[in-house]
């Protein structure tokens, strides 16, 4: 009679639109069974218990199972997602400077302000096109980190933090030289971000006993406010899921525990702040070249012209100044040549180097290498000038001075009445540039890494680098769109533009077959070079530099380069180094001999010849036993006469102009013929390979004696 079996029944599945539901009616039962105890207790005594021993539900139908994969997830997973965006436009800046295509284009008129314009613009594209993805899958998979928080604020979020991010790329970009370092430490960031914030800044954010203020210091790392604004979507699309409301609306920015209304202020100032500060950076540190600007380069602007001839002087009364005395006599006339274009400037003067040096540093405990030593050199509108010398001389170190890729130590040098050290912006827009190319420094490369093991040559290891670095060329386009490209970059447009494109492929044999319609990629080592040479004079520039530009070509197609270098020659100065001698014959107007950063001799190949070539080479060929008998008839003919060459009965004899007479050898190798067997005889004038040899020869011995 004491005990009393009672049973309840509720609705497990209720739920009102005040959030009350089953968790709630709970607590019916435990109510009922108070009422019914002390019911009992009224009635039968206050003995009388009744013990609830079990709530039991009603059957139900099967409801489905709700799991939300976004929660899952959490904001870490989509941190990484996010933040995979940053290590692919870094790596594409740092490509862009490593492979010299930024400086290319600059070279041919691009100026940094459009470049940084277009480039961020496509960044900026690309990275929308994937964050709308991004939502739009997430969306279409019924994740409710996507479809419960409202639309706008997510785009809002995620288009300043991408602004963002590519501002942070162009910012650290000028750090690194190297795509691979740049890369390791891209994806090194993504995935420490990530780490840090999932099992350390989320920590601190849940610490309602952490400071805030601590936790917004934190937030001004760009990763870390992307964190705190995921987790916030998180958790509201966690709330609403579970409460059957929205996410998270504008009017729950308000809320203090509501970390978005920060971390959008924080992110929106920063990337006003970091893009400016990104800007003058690559500006100050190298522009996307080899030339590091003054800190203050945007003053300079203002005082640069009536600076420049100052400065030119300054460097001039430096210790770098050559001896005179010991310069040949071509060479001090063309010194004072450019002392005297200094104070009395001409129009027709294209390029003007006043004094040029160049140091590099000792590094490991190697001394500093001198690789231009004083150069002074003024070269007019229409003259082909080139430049000769043995590797390492010097030659690459002075182009890449010429177009901005290295700063001078000292001294000075104007293309087109503008200084190189300040005012290459404007020299760009009236300048081409053929480059040495990949092709070269495969035959260049065992000569190369040879120099530097035997004697540490600096001026090899900069030759070296740009050959294989330094390329106008995209293997992804045409032929026809790299003119297209590049005579843009002169300003060509609309019919114009397609009349210089067609005209530079005739010119350089590009046109017929379909060749300028296939990619770059596939073109053959002597169709680049071709394809080089026509970028580099398209758009009429004032001043061209072609370092070895038929290097790799066929006969025939050389020959037809020249025909181009030769009619391009008309209304512009050309500078041009090669180590093939006919071509400096056939192209150069003047040619310079330069030895160890030194510039040996100045003239033009007939004077060169003239100059340093007084004799004639005599080339016989007769048995072995024969021998002594040839040099004695050589010696009769001149006592100055010098063997120069021998092997198996082959002698070569240089015999000073001025001592003998033509006739007269033609008379005593017809004696001697009589003697005995003659195979094979040759009189000849000295060549340029001559003068270039004993030019060098001489500059080298003097170089060991000093």
């Amino acid at each position: 009679m004491n005990n009393f079996n009672v049973s309840v029944w509720y609705n497990a599945t209720y739920k009102n639109d005040t959030g009350f539901s089953s968790t709630a009616l709970l607590r019916v039962p435990r109510s009922v069974n108070l009422v019914s105890n002390a019911y009992l207790q009224s009635l039968l005594g206050p003995g009388t218990r009744m013990f609830l021993d079990f709530v039991k539900e009603m059957p139900k139908p099967a409801t489905r199972l709700s799991f939300n994969i976004a929660a899952l997830l959490s904001g870490q997973f989509f941190t990484y997602v996010i933040l995979l965006l940053f290590p692919v436009v870094l790596t594409t800046l740092v490509y862009e400077k490593q492979q010299r295509l930024r400086i290319m284009m600059k070279m041919h008129g691009l100026g940094d302000g459009p470049y940084w314009t277009i480039s961020y613009a496509y960044f900026l594209a690309i990275s929308i096109i994937y964050m709308i993805v991004f939502v739009l899958f997430g969306s279409f998979i019924g994740l409710k980190f996507f479809t419960t928080n409202d639309y706008s604020i997510q785009f809002v979020f995620y288009f300043i933090y991408i602004n963002l991010q590519i501002s942070m790329a162009f910012l650290v970009a000028p750090i690194f030289a190297n795509i691979l370092t740049a890369r390791a430490v891209g994806y090194l960031l993504v995935f420490s971000t990530g780490l840090l914030g999932g099992f350390l800044f989320e920590f601190f954010i849940e610490d309602t006993s952490f400071p805030r203020v601590w936790i917004i210091v934190m937030e001004l790392y760009p990763g870390f406010s992307l964190y705190r604004g995921l987790y916030e979507f998180r958790e509201y699309s966690f709330l609403g899921d579970f409460m059957g409301t929205h996410g998270m609306q504008w009017e729950d920015l308000g809320d203090s525990r509501n970390g978005m209304k920060e971390v959008l202020i924080i992110m929106f100032v920063e990337w006003l702040v970091v893009l400016p500060i990104a800007f003058y950076v690559d500006q100050a540190v190298s522009s996307g070249s080899g030339m590091k600007r003054s800190p203050l380069f945007f003053l300079r602007s203002l005082l640069r012209k009536s600076s420049s001839v100052a400065r030119t002087h300054s460097l001039e009364k430096q210790g770098s100044k050559v001896s005179v005395e010991m310069e040949k006599a071509d060479v001090v006339q063309e010194r004072e040549r450019v002392e005297h274009l200094l104070t009395e400037p001409s129009s027709s003067i294209s390029i003007i180097c006043d004094n040029l040096r160049k140091i590099y540093p000792g590094r490991d405990g190697n001394p500093s290498k001198l690789a231009v030593k004083g150069l002074s050199l003024a070269v007019p509108r229409g003259e082909c000038f080139g430049m000769l010398g043995p590797n390492g001389a010097g030659k690459t170190s002075f182009i890449s001075m010429m177009i901005g890729l290295i700063e001078p130590s000292s001294g000075a040098a104007y293309v087109e009445g503008s200084d190189i050290c300040s005012q290459m912006h404007e020299i760009y827009t009236s300048m081409g540039v053929c480059p040495q190319h990949e092709y070269v420094s495969a035959l260049i490369q065992v000569k190369c890494v040879h120099e530097l093991q035997m004697h540490m040559d600096l001026s090899f290891l900069l030759f070296f680098f740009f050959s294989l670095k330094f390329s106008l060329l995209w293997e992804t386009l045409t032929g026809r769109e790299h003119l297209i490209f590049y005579g843009r970059l002169k300003n060509l447009k609309g019919s114009a533009l397609m009349q210089a494109v067609e005209e530079s492929l005739r010119s350089v044999n590009l046109y017929h077959g379909g060749v300028a319609d296939k990619l770059a990629g596939k073109y053959s080592g002597g169709m680049k070079r071709r394809l080089s040479v026509a970028i580099s004079l398209i758009g009429d520039p004032k001043v061209v530099y072609m370092d070895e530009p038929s290097t790799g070509l066929d006969p025939a197609s050389r020959n037809n380069l020249w025909n181009v270098v030769t009619q391009a020659k008309q209304g512009r100065a050309i500078i041009l180094t090669t180590h093939s001698m006919e071509e400096a014959e056939v192209l150069c107007d003047r040619i310079g001999i330069f030895v160890d950063g030194n510039m040996q001799c100045i003239g033009g190949p007939k004077q060169l010849k003239g100059r340093y070539g007084g004799s004639f080479v005599l080339t016989m060929t007769t048995s072995a036993e024969h021998e002594l008998e040839v040099e004695t008839m050589v010696r009769s003919l001149s006592q100055n006469a010098q063997k120069i060459y021998h092997i198996s009965g082959t002698q070569k004899f240089e015999i000073p102009k001025q001592e003998i007479r033509i006739s007269d050898v033609f008379k005593a190798i017809e004696k001697l013929k009589k003697r005995f067997t003659v195979q094979a005889w040759g009189l000849a004038d000295t060549t340029l390979e001559d003068v270039f040899i004993k030019v060098a020869r001489e500059a080298q011995s003097s170089d060991v004696l000093s």
